[in-house]
């Protein structure tokens, strides 16, 4: 399951129980990824508060938006865990497997992608992949395209915390399974 050992949440005790109850209770089941963190449950805890803010908390951008940039930044860091979880999020809003899988494999290359969305996806690409090169230019580029200032930052922290998260499954090998990316409550 992983590279490191984990505590599963049969074995967990004290706080980690409380957060592995409080994560079942709420998503379905506790994702392998969570699970990664079962050695520090403080971090775990940041990384739950974290996530819930960047990808639940009120924002100027759509869900599906920032499951599609989710998506995005897990392809370009090659992280399938991320890549195969939140296409299958995304797939709850776009309901098109074909769409959901191309946006995964180049997003680029999707025709009907809204251009807003695109701008976004570039901005996040390019922040993923040659971070020392973001410019000032890049924030114009995305208030060109509609998006206003609060958005540009809830665009730049979903990416940076998937850039997070995906360097944290990849070093670990947190694995993926046939179930693992399924069976979510959104």
């Amino acid at each position: 399951m992983a590279w490191i050992d984990l505590i599963e949440p049969e074995d967990a005790t004290g706080d980690l129980k409380v957060l592995y109850d409080t994560i079942a209770e709420k998503r379905g089941k506790v994702a392998n990824v969570l699970k990664g963190h079962s050695l520090n449950p403080a971090a775990l805890k940041e990384h739950l508060d974290l996530y819930d803010a960047v990808l639940f908390g009120a924002s100027p951008l759509h869900r599906s938006d920032r499951e599609a940039i989710a998506v995005v930044v897990s392809a370009a860091n090659e992280c399938d865990y991320c890549v195969r979880h939140h296409a299958e999020a995304l797939q709850a809003y776009w309901r098109d497997e074909a769409r959901t899988q191309q946006l995964a494999d180049d997003y680029a290359a999707l025709d009907d992608l809204e251009d807003q969305l695109r701008t976004a996806c570039d901005v996040a690409q390019k922040l993923t992949v040659s971070p020392g090169t973001m410019r000032e230019a890049d924030v114009h580029t995305l208030r060109d395209a509609g998006w206003s200032d609060r958005a540009v930052l809830d665009i730049v922290l979903v990416t940076a915390y998937f850039n997070f998260v995906n360097r944290i499954t990849n070093a670990l090998g947190v694995e993926v399974t046939d179930g693992e990316a399924t069976g979510y409550t959104y």
